[in-house]
């Protein structure tokens, strides 16, 4: 059986390329023939797993965190000027931070920083993973960065998304996970409004303005950026039409899988994408609120750590396979 092996990472314990390596060493050993395809949903880990599908070159900057502490960034840099940025290594809610981490305060400008550096370094596309931020300034601290650097030249501007949260939605959906009280919440809603009414385009009506604190809605009023569903750009980037047409099997992971993995997460794109050929979920807890979107995997297995992922491949096996020529019988 010929197995795709597509997973996300597991957020906080193992990239997605380690845990698909775990998961295809247990396929191998059963007699599998495995295909590892690690993937991300345009937030956290993008950058990562576009360097080889892309021929990224990793460029060093200097930055600022969300406090605009001095700090240090990167981004990639492909042969044919794709900028790949990734919004959480300088303004992310992990970020190193020695004080206080205000959610009032957080801002963007160091992700801006790093856009201004790959349109000074030659990219002619810069691509932002937005995912994982600690702010909730509107993009407003990258677009102050980008008009202090002297702007990004004719280099266009797309941001990747996994939410369809708009604009000042941004503070009540996710707002309370960056430390934002219900006070607080009312005070960064009321900043976003104004923020909104004083942009060159109103992002307040436009689905998915509001990811990353409302980050990708400044791009796209401020810099004319379009927003793309990340899930699909990596798809499309890593190959995954062309590497499913020939797979028997396809395995997705993440480190928890609830009601919120239907919602723009690469699993379900990975879902909608595969039609016939069965997909079965390996991850590292399952949530009570998972419904009936189980009945949509051939299997869900957990598997906490690299040694119950090998176990989990080793285990492998759809209950009613379809090979590739019946598939394509099928057709």
């Amino acid at each position: 059986m010929k197995i795709l092996i597509a997973p996300d990472s597991f957020k906080g314990t193992y990239t997605a390329a380690e845990v698909a390596d775990s998961i295809a060493a247990g396929a191998v050993s059963a007699g599998h023939e495995t295909v590892c395809m690690p993937l991300a949903d345009g937030g956290e880990g993008t950058l990562d797993v576009l360097t080889v599908p892309l021929g990224l070159e990793r460029v060093d900057v200097d930055a600022v965190n969300p406090w605009r502490v001095p700090c240090h960034g990167f981004f990639g840099l492909s042969p044919d000027g794709t900028a790949i940025v990734e919004l959480a290594t300088v303004s992310g809610i992990t970020t190193t931070h020695n004080g206080v981490r205000d959610a009032v305060t957080a801002d963007t400008y160091g992700t801006g920083m790093i856009m201004a550096a790959a349109a000074k370094r030659g990219a002619r596309q810069i691509v932002v993973a937005a995912g994982g931020s600690a702010t909730t300034d509107g993009g407003l601290g990258a677009l102050a960065a980008i008009d202090d650097a002297g702007g990004l030249g004719s280099a266009s501007v797309a941001v990747l998304t996994d939410v369809t949260t708009r604009y000042t939605d941004a503070a009540r959906v996710f707002g309370p996970q960056k430390g934002a009280d219900p006070a607080t919440v009312e005070l960064l809603t009321r900043r976003l409004h104004e923020a909104a009414e004083a942009l060159p385009r109103d992002p307040r009506r436009v689905d998915g303005t509001g990811a990353a604190g409302g980050f990708s809605g400044g791009m796209w009023a401020g810099v004319g950026a379009t927003l793309r569903p990340g899930a699909d750009y990596v798809l499309d980037v890593v190959g995954f039409d062309e590497s499913l047409a020939t797979a028997d099997l396809v395995v997705v992971g993440e480190g928890r899988l609830d009601g919120q993995s239907r919602a723009g997460k690469i699993i379900s794109a990975v879902l909608a994408r595969s039609g016939s050929v069965p997909v079965v979920a390996v991850v590292g807890s399952v949530g009570d609120d998972l419904g009936d979107y189980r009945t949509r995997f051939a299997a869900v297995m957990v598997a906490s750590d690299a040694e119950a992922m090998r176990a989990a491949g080793a285990a492998l096996c759809p209950p009613t396979p379809k090979s590739r020529a019946s598939r394509a019988s099928d057709a």
